[in-house]
């Protein structure tokens, strides 16, 4: 018996025997099930994996694997409008979502951009770059140094370190910019910076505005504030500033959160116009933009200049601003910055102390010791050009495998949003892409609302070579042949 006829009878036991849980219930062991069935640990992995795909089960690290809670299946797909009817019914995400009451917050879409994927997996829904493309050398120098620094592992400012919060400032506003050290504070990433500022900024039961598709770890923060999540579209030159007006008269919101640069999951840049546009909508509504500049550190080396961020052209501190070291660096040097003018700092700096008090000082020495590295620059630079490489061969291979179903990209970031043929079910092709060793991710989470039509997404960052990514696009293709075939 070979492992992928293994890995399919098993899960197809495990499916059988999950129904007779309870929801909640804690299944079997891993070793438990690897002497109960005789199959190897790999076996064991990958079937758990094809249930957690399918919603069935929740893997918790440390914990074990549960039965999942019920949910309602997504609404059925939209049909393509009969000709000479094709409207723009855009409009409706922020109609059906602005009475909509708090939801209960998810964190499975981020855990499966966190889990570790099985041997012999290619893992196309990664957050971070693969551990090749990060900076190793330069990272053990810097801690090795901010070991050493005077006072290293005295108690830091609760606004974090002087020089960091300058060289954060600088990085986002320019020399002489609108910011400088005090409208900055150091955070223990950018998902912790999120969540301050949606905790801080407005009242739970209030309504945040936020692009459609968008982020999940967004809709998730904004939940568990216990935040009315109200979508407002993106198209390819980014947010719709026309419903977003639309939206805020609506809603009478206070706060809308976009991600201007290589959205994710879109890719789009925000356009010149447009984003004067939101400024000056924001202005209007008497509002806050909080701009999650997630990939300024992502950019291919083929991308054109890229635009300054929202916040060094507001002198009105009508945006704050989140920014992070851990994408380009490493998953584990969580330092970010949230940067803020006026009485809304003091908020968030409130917010933050209750949260975790400060972020710890060598992990701040540190940071200061790699940025200021002259191989700091050096390794941005072949960051670049590999996310290139891995985006161009993945690209080519889709064009090749799947020609179709890539939709407009730009050269930055670290993924691709694929739009499926209406009346594809998103979570039966994710599922026959894990047992064919590839994993993808559905675009269902990545909506507030109901999705007007059925996405995957696709990250070429987290794979070790161009080479891989292709492999995983043609193990993508025999999927959608299986999904399609049945």
């Amino acid at each position: 018996m070979n492992e992928r006829s293994s890995v399919t009878e098993l899960a197809d036991i495990l499916r059988r025997e999950v129904e007779r849980y309870p929801e909640g219930r804690k299944l079997p062991s891993s070793r438990a099930l690897v002497e109960r069935h005789q199959v190897s640990p790999v076996t064991v992995s990958r079937a758990i994996a094809v249930l957690a795909a399918e919603g069935l089960v929740v893997s918790r690290p440390g914990a074990g694997v549960f039965r999942a809670a019920a949910f309602a299946p997504p609404a059925a797909p939209a049909t393509a409008p009969p000709p000479g009817r094709s409207g723009d019914l855009s409009w409706q995400e922020v109609a059906l979502s602005a009475d909509a009451g708090p939801r209960t917050p998810s964190a499975e879409p981020l855990l499966a951009t966190l889990n570790v994927p099985a041997p012999g997996v290619v893992d196309l829904t990664g957050g971070y770059p693969h551990a090749s493309l990060l900076p190793e050398r330069l990272l053990a120098a810097a801690l090795a140094r901010a070991g050493r620094r005077p006072g290293a592992w005295d108690r830091p400012p609760v606004e974090g370190l002087p020089e960091l919060r300058g060289w954060f400032a600088r990085d986002i506003g320019g020399n002489g910019g609108p910011l400088d050290a005090g409208d900055v504070l150091i955070t223990a990433g950018g998902q912790s910076a999120l969540t301050i500022a949606l905790r801080s900024l407005v009242a739970p039961g209030a309504a945040v505005l936020v692009e459609s598709p968008t982020y999940p770890g967004t809709l998730a923060a904004a939940r568990a504030a216990g935040l009315r999540v109200v979508p407002v579209p993106v198209d390819a030159d980014g947010v719709r500033t026309d419903l977003l007006a639309a939206a805020f008269d609506a809603t009478r919101a206070r706060l809308f959160v976009c991600q201007p640069l290589f959205q994710n999951p879109t890719g789009a840049v925000l356009s010149a116009e447009r984003r004067a546009e939101v400024l000056r909508i924001a202005r209007t509504a008497g509002a806050f933009v909080v701009e999650d500049d997630f990939a300024r550190r992502l950019a291919h080396s083929d991308s054109p200049a890229l635009p300054r961020p929202l916040a060094a052209d507001d002198p009105d501190g009508v945006v704050v601003h989140l920014r992070s070291l851990t994408k380009a660096a490493s998953p584990n040097l969580r330092v970010g910055a949230l940067t803020a003018r006026g009485p809304a700092r003091q908020r968030l700096r409130a917010t933050q102390v209750v949260d975790s008090f400060f972020v710890s000082r060598p992990l701040q020495e540190a940071a200061l010791e790699l940025v200021a590295d002259p191989g700091w620059a050096r390794h941005l630079r072949t960051l670049g050009a590999e996310l290139r490489d891995r985006r161009t061969a993945t690209i080519a291979a889709l064009r090749r495998e799947l020609p179709g179903l890539l939709g407009a990209y730009r050269p930055g970031g670290y993924h691709l949003w694929l739009r499926l043929p209406d009346g594809t079910d998103e979570t039966a092709l994710t599922a026959a892409a894990l047992r064919a060793g590839v994993l993808v991710a559905p675009g269902r989470p990545y909506y507030a609302a109901e999705p007007p039509a059925p996405h995957l997404r696709l990250s070429y960052a987290g794979v070790d070579s161009p080479a891989h990514a292709v492999e995983g696009v043609h193990r993508l293709r025999r999927a959608y042949d299986e999904a399609a075939a049945g």
